[in-house]
């Protein structure tokens, strides 16, 4: 297959490029890149920003497209208008964060969503809404030949975002680690790869339709993830559990200061744990073992990164034992 990837050089878009490379097909990469840390050299790369600048893609035909950096339905409109006679098959990756009603079980695919923004391109104030209009603007543009995957919370290798990572780090580091609510609370992630495998799965197969992406194929809890990264730490690192209220109490930024973590007590974020991924495992999407994510996050964040953390905005050493001298007293 001649397949175009729009954005491939970052985290699941690369796992998904590298995946596709390896199984013979003609890949073209259209990215904002200068040419200078360009990865698989191997690769057709494509330096333009799809925003307003794809005369690089005129003329050209490939049998798929794949899309990991859509985010303003505008942009995707431009895309897809100039790719829909050009491509016979597309796939967008979308996001868990299109629907609108958590907190009311698990949540399947036909679950209520947020409505586009009509004023505003915010992608940190609208992102879900922005997802599900970029979402129409697929659909209708391939109409009868998309595939939507929407995961949830993406971990492993070269994640930007430094959540799971930010787990196994500081576990590695070992002494009294803060442990955000309670061990019993769900956790639902998927590990790059194997979202990048089913992606160009579906894909070969010209699959259709929308479809959550998240995992595991079991409940998962918080405990057993930082126990987890302990193992595979090899650690001795003590998880000291706070309450959520009382973290919250003292100001701790859910997600961000200790990412994954969701108050329970949130209507509006506790249930993004709680998707129904049946139909896309009936389709075909496996899970590596926790562990081997863990283990091989770890080795990226000190053989690739350095053991420098991919983003700031985690709580600091000293703001989490401050936190976990008020816990004690």
């Amino acid at each position: 297959m001649e397949i175009l990837f729009l954005g491939g050089t970052n985290f699941l878009g690369r796992h998904a490029a590298g995946i596709a490379l390896e199984r013979g097909h003609d890949v073209t990469l259209f990215h904002r890149g200068s040419g200078s840390e360009d990865p698989f050299p191997e690769a057709e790369h494509l330096h333009g920003d799809r925003d307003g600048s794809l005369g690089l893609l005129e003329g050209r035909a490939w049998d798929a497209v794949i899309d990991t950096s859509g985010y303003v339905p505008r942009v995707v409109a431009e895309s897809v208008a100039l790719l829909s006679e050009a491509v016979q098959h597309s796939t967008f990756v979308s996001t868990c964060s299109v629907y609108s009603d958590l907190g009311s079980g698990r949540v399947a695919e036909d679950g209520k969503l947020h409505e586009p923004p009509t004023d505003s391109e915010d992608v940190m104030e609208h992102y879900g809404g922005l997802k599900v209009g970029c979402e129409r603007v697929v659909e209708q543009g391939f109409a009868g030949r998309s595939f939507i995957p929407r995961p949830g919370l993406i971990v492993g290798p070269y994640d930007p975002t430094d959540r799971f990572t930010y787990w196994v780090r500081r576990i590695a580091g070992g002494g009294r680690v803060l442990a955000p609510g309670s061990p019993d609370a769900e956790v639902e992630l998927i590990d790059a790869r194997d979202l990048a495998t089913w992606t160009l799965d579906m894909a070969e197969s010209r699959a259709t339709g929308i479809y959550n992406a998240v995992g595991p194929d079991r409940v998962l809890t918080m405990g057993e993830m930082l126990e987890t990264c302990r193992e595979a730490a090899g650690s001795d690192a003590e998880l000291v559990w706070v309450d959520e209220e009382f973290l919250l109490g003292e100001g701790v930024q859910p997600w961000t200061e200790l990412p994954v973590w969701l108050p329970s007590s949130d209507p509006e974020s506790g249930g993004f744990s709680t998707f129904d991924s049946s139909k896309a495992i009936t389709a075909g999407l496996t899970f590596r073992p926790l562990i081997e994510t863990a283990r091989d996050t770890l080795a990226w964040h000190r053989d690739v990164m350095g053991g420098e953390p991919a983003r700031e905005g985690a709580i600091s050493g000293e703001r989490e034992a401050e936190i976990l001298s008020a816990w004690k007293s």
